[in-house]
């Protein structure tokens, strides 16, 4: 492997296209899934519901369900919504997968944080929405750090919703990508390895970047409050 090979796939081969997709669609799914999962991850934590129980196990249950048994109904839903080959019908798939697990992990978080601390942040005057935001949210950090980084992580090396999406070349990723470069008859190996140091250049940014952040989200959402 040298420095050819990473001209040859970031120029002829497109990777600087794919690199771009994979970063737009992982970036994207994290700020979804955190979003969202957030607003969920915090009803589950903070209010009792008749179904709450059988929600939680919907979402333990949803775990064990494979990608690609839903293949043939998500792309039924994306041909009639007229979203296939679109970043658009990937960064759904993506979040939607996500979100069972960051749910329950936000909630884990939420629940170590003593709920005195926003009770009395209600009594200086504070509405719900302003006490999570000015109380509960900064204590959240490494746990939203934690959920992100792994729904960013999981999008960017997922492999089968973007094959199965997306058509075009312009739109594909970096894992398609990167099996392109594998011929029926021959394998360029060096411009392989040279793909996978691409592929893997961001994710280990990230971890290197969030490692403390990441241990501690971890740990917090393991503990039940």
């Amino acid at each position: 492997m040298t420095t050819e090979h990473f001209e040859k796939v970031w120029t002829e081969r497109s990777f600087a296209t794919f690199f771009q997709n994979s970063l737009l669609i992982g970036l994207a799914t994290l700020v979804m899934t955190t979003v969202i999962a957030l607003a969920g991850g915090y009803a589950l934590a903070r209010f009792d519901f008749r179904v709450k129980k059988g929600f939680m196990l919907a979402l333990l249950c949803s775990q064990f369900v494979p990608g690609a048994l839903l293949l043939v109904p998500l792309f039924q839903i994306f041909a009639n919504l007229r979203m296939i080959n679109s970043l658009g019908s990937v960064i759904i798939a993506e979040t939607v997968f996500q979100l069972p697990l960051s749910m329950i992990l936000i909630s884990g978080f939420i629940k170590n944080v003593p709920y005195s601390l926003e009770e009395a942040a209600w009594v200086d005057g504070c509405s719900r929405f302003a006490a999570f935001r000015i109380v509960v949210l900064p204590l959240l950090r490494p746990g939203l750090v934690a959920v992100g980084s792994f729904a960013f992580v999981h999008a960017w090396n997922h492999f089968l919703f973007a094959l199965m999406f997306l058509s075009s070349q312009e739109k594909q990723t970096i894992p398609v990508g990167l099996n392109t470069l594998m011929g029926a008859d021959s394998v360029d190996l060096g411009a392989l390895a040279a793909g996978g140091v691409i592929a893997a250049v961001p994710v280990v940014i990230v971890f290197a970047f969030i490692q403390k952040w990441l241990v501690t989200g971890f740990s917090a959402g393991a503990v039940k409050g």
